[in-house]
């Protein structure tokens, strides 16, 4: 991903020159200004018990605060999520919006708003910029694969009180850009760019810390070239600050491909340290009487000995596995197939549980537990089994990668 983002606010000079945050992108399907609109979707769609929520997107533009701050003091429900996916854009609106939303209160998360009234693929057209800027409620849905916050969006993100990225979310940060704006010898652009860089600097170090994110973040900033942006990984996210759960995960989604599939990440830490591990699920329609569920968890090449695992709806329900992986690259990869009676446990549980035996060379085990919701699966399911053959056999296929 292109991100060709300045981010200083405009210092003007004597003789009418300036270097100012001039929001530079190439960067196709995105609002060319920051737009916030409220949103509904299906029940549950942004968490247990809530299907409304506001969503802000697009490039940040010079007059981004104002209607950001014009709209959250008007929005009467504080307690809806905030959902962004914006590129960056203009430092100095970042922070300012960064500082409303602290006021604000509530959760930043990241995340596409889809509205199903805009012609599929086609969320920022002419026709759907007036739908999300009409100042009506939106229907839409929420999908976080894919979803980014870069640059100056991060700044934004930050000012939340609680936060929250999913492992299907990216987060992207890099070093700013200066660009003259006006008429200079090349001389006072230089003069002015390296004043301007420490008072950005200065900025942007209190900024982080006033909202209690790690000076480290800072320190990274400092390392990355503004043409090849970081994505922030869950250990820094975690580390940092930013996203401080021990686990994360996305709802149960719908994925269209060559061999459609619902798909499920988490990611948990591992002890007391900021380590974390991924684990990702598969659900395949084989055809109407049988799915496959494919379970991948990234393997700790510290480990000597053998995992074995199993997925239950409750303590006593058995569902899958239970045998031996495969291993894919860095995941080890297990995969059942569900029976029309297992399927109807899967859908009805309202979490799952992995329960996850490790055994030593020497003989010990030890247990471990990881608990998922179910958040998604019935819709994704019921969805899949639109394209899913009616007669055993027309679409069967065994999956072992992840």
């Amino acid at each position: 991903m292109a991100l060709r983002v300045v981010l200083v606010a405009a210092l003007a000079l004597g003789h009418g020159g300036a270097v100012r945050a001039e929001p530079l992108l190439e960067s196709a399907g995105s609002s060319p200004t920051l737009i916030i609109y409220s949103a509904k979707g299906p029940p549950n769609s942004c968490g247990e018990g809530c299907d409304r929520w506001i969503a802000v997107e697009g490039i940040v533009d010079r007059a981004a605060a104002s209607r950001i701050n014009r709209f959250l003091h008007e929005m009467k429900d504080t307690t809806r999520p905030i959902y962004f996916n914006s590129p960056g854009g203009v430092m100095g609106q970042a922070l300012t919006i960064g500082r409303l939303l602290r006021v604000h209160g509530g959760i930043a998360r990241i995340g596409r708003t889809i509205a199903t009234a805009c012609a599929a693929g086609s969320q920022f057209d002419d026709a759907c910029f007036k739908i999300k800027t009409s100042g009506l409620e939106v229907e839409a849905e929420i999908s976080t694969d894919r979803a980014s916050c870069n640059s100056a969006c991060s700044y934004m993100f930050f000012g939340a009180t609680t936060r929250e990225v999913a492992p299907d979310a990216v987060m992207a940060v890099h070093n700013p850009r200066l660009v003259p704006v006006g008429k200079a010898s090349s001389e006072v652009i230089a003069a002015l760019r390296d004043r301007s860089m420490v008072q950005v600097d200065l900025e942007q170090t209190s900024f982080i810390a006033a909202m209690g994110i790690s000076r480290e973040l800072g320190d990274l900033i400092e390392t990355v070239k503004f043409e090849n942006p970081h994505a922030l990984t869950r250990p820094e996210l975690y580390r940092f600050g930013i996203d401080t759960r021990t686990m994360a995960e996305t709802a149960w989604t719908l994925e269209r491909a060559e061999h459609p599939s619902v798909r499920k990440v988490v990611q948990t830490r591992i002890g007391n340290g900021s380590t974390f591990r991924t684990r990702q699920w598969r659900l395949f329609c084989e055809n109407r009487e049988r799915a496959r569920l494919v379970f991948a968890r990234e393997s700790d090449t510290g480990e000597a000995g053998t995992v074995s695992v199993t997925l239950t709806a409750g303590s006593e329900k058995s569902l899958a596995f239970g045998k031996f992986p495969v291993f894919a690259g860095r995941y080890e990869v297990w995969n059942d197939t569900l029976a029309p009676n297992s399927i109807k446990t899967l859908l009805e549980a309202p979490r799952l549980q992995m329960r996850e035996v490790f055994t030593a060379p020497d003989g010990k085990t030890n247990v471990s537990f990881v608990d998922i919701d179910n958040s998604g699966l019935g819709r994704g399911w019921a969805e899949l089994l639109t394209s899913c053959p009616t007669t055993p056999g027309a679409g069967d296929h065994r999956v072992a990668g992840h």
